[in-house]
């Protein structure tokens, strides 16, 4: 990898404030002065430092985000704040993405990263890696609803959903509150899901993904880095 590279990955500077920290001899490898900004490094062998202070190497960035609403799951929206205006200033260099999306007025557990092969692979099809969301609904579903789900559902486009879990945790006054797993990601699917029952969402919260529980502790906004094993987890691994 070549050093500005590196300096500008790691660290909220852009290549051409990397090449003159450079010139001033501010940065060095291995311990001797590096002039020259584009010379070839390898980041998990060699010692970076800029200004005497060593530049960990952090491949691949993975924050756990409890997602409020009212904000988009994108890099950047003309209408509304996207989830990228709540990541921690310590990040905001690393040119960071969401791992799928959460509607603007649904909460939870959302990944920001910049590894797109890992996205890829959790948000293929072929993966069936589970979300399981948390809802209150306008409705009552009982066995028909629920062996429904578990077949497939048919969604107002024609589509047919894979099979989904649905656990009724509470009912009362023609209001329930439901926990369901899904294996796909469809624009809508969880409200369309129950809007083909004829019953409707009211809130919805993700509460998990793969084997990685939204952390508790984490308030509405909030962002955390993931654990290893956390990133483990979300692949179901």
């Amino acid at each position: 990898m070549r050093l500005d590279k590196f300096l500008s990955n790691m660290l909220p500077y852009s290549r051409k404030e990397v090449k003159r920290f450079c010139r001033e001899g501010r940065v060095q490898v291995n311990d001797r002065p590096a002039k020259d900004s584009g010379i070839s490094i390898d980041p998990e062998c060699d010692h970076v430092r800029l200004d005497g202070q060593e530049i960990a190497y952090i491949p691949n960035v993975y924050l756990m985000l409890n997602k409020p609403a009212g904000y988009v799951s994108a890099v950047e929206d003309n209408k509304f704040p996207t989830v990228l205006e709540l990541v921690p200033e310590e990040y905001a260099h690393f040119h960071l993405y969401p791992m799928g999306r959460l509607d603007r007025d649904t909460e939870g557990l959302l990944i920001l990263t910049n590894d797109g092969a890992m996205t890829h692979e959790i948000l293929s099809p072929k993966k069936h890696v589970d979300k399981v969301y948390f809802a209150q609904i306008d409705g009552t579903p009982g066995k028909k609803e629920i062996a429904l789900f578990k077949k497939g559902v048919v969604l107002d486009d024609g589509y047919e959903t894979l099979p989904a879990n649905l656990v009724v945790l509470s009912s009362q006054n023609g209001k329930s509150e439901i926990e369901l797993t899904i294996r796909e990601g469809k624009f809508h699917q969880v409200k369309r899901m129950f809007e083909a029952v004829g019953m409707r969402v009211t809130y919805l919260r993700r509460i998990r993904m793969g084997k990685l529980p939204l952390d508790p502790s984490l308030e509405l906004g909030q962002a955390r880095q993931l654990s290893p094993e956390e990133v483990r987890m979300l692949g179901g691994k």
